[in-house]
């Protein structure tokens, strides 16, 4: 009988260190779409400004750290709209 509980407790312990890691794991995709949310716009400008400065193009600039650039909330309906960067 010995057996079987320290059976039982193992595959105990490892639905525990499991739901642990599941935990964590949602917990990092939630902050990494808070992020996306808050950056997003700036962090596109900042990696498409990379790409071309990669891709070989002299003259780049981020436009993502500009006083003049606005930030608009994006809603469902809003999201396609005014992407062309």
């Amino acid at each position: 009988m010995k057996a079987i509980s320290k059976k039982n407790q193992l595959r105990k312990a490892r639905g525990q260190g499991m739901t642990e890691y599941i935990i964590i794991v949602a917990l990092i995709a939630i902050a990494a779409i808070g992020v996306v949310t808050l950056f997003g716009d700036n962090i596109r400008k900042l990696f498409g400004a990379s790409a071309a400065a990669l891709a070989g193009n002299s003259n780049v600039a981020n436009d993502g750290q500009s006083s003049n650039a606005t930030l608009n909330k994006k809603t469902m309906k809003s999201f396609g709209e005014n992407n062309a960067y």
